[in-house]
C-alpha cells in the first residue's frame, strides 16, 4: 500500500516524492477515468457507474473514496429520502485535469506509434 503523505512536525513531507506520491494515488485504471468523466459535470454514484461501464460498485466506491481523501472530488449528500448524493470535481482536481488533457491528447496523437514499436520489439526486429 502506498505510504500515506502527512505532514512531519517541520511542515515537510514524509513521501519525499511528490510525483511518485500522486501517480501512486491517481494512476491506478480507474482514478483518471472517474476525474474526467466529472470534468464540468456533477454526477450520482450511478451516473458514474453507468458512464464507466465495467467498474464494480466496490471498486467505484473505493476509488471515489481515495479521490475525496486527496481532495480531488468532492461527496455532497442530502438530507432527502431516499439519500441522495452528489460529486463533482474540487478547483483541486480541475487543476489536476489541465495537465492530463495535454497527456491524453499526446496519447491519441501517437498510440499507433506506441503500438507500432511494440509490435517491432516483439517480433525481435531490435
Amino acid at each position: 500500500m502506498a505510504k500515506t503523505n502527512l505532514l512531519t512536525a517541520d511542515g515537510g513531507f514524509e513521501q519525499p516524492c511528490p510525483i511518485r506520491d500522486v501517480l501512486d494515488r491517481i494512476g491506478d485504471q480507474w482514478s483518471f477515468l472517474v476525474l474526467a468523466s466529472l470534468d464540468g459535470e456533477t454526477k450520482r454514484f450511478n451516473e458514474l457507474m453507468r458512464e464507466l461501464g465495467d467498474i464494480s460498485k466496490q471498486m467505484l466506491s473505493l476509488t471515489l473514496k481515495r479521490l475525496e481523501e486527496d481532495g480531488f472530488v468532492r461527496r455532497t449528500v442530502y438530507a432527502e429520502v431516499p439519500p441522495k448524493v452528489e460529486y463533482d470535481l474540487t478547483p483541486l482536481g480541475h487543476s489536476f485535469l489541465v495537465p492530463m488533457k495535454g497527456l491524453v491528447a499526446w496519447a491519441d496523437e501517437h498510440h499507433r506509434h506506441v503500438c507500432e514499436a511494440r509490435t517491432h520489439y516483439r517480433t525481435g526486429a531490435r
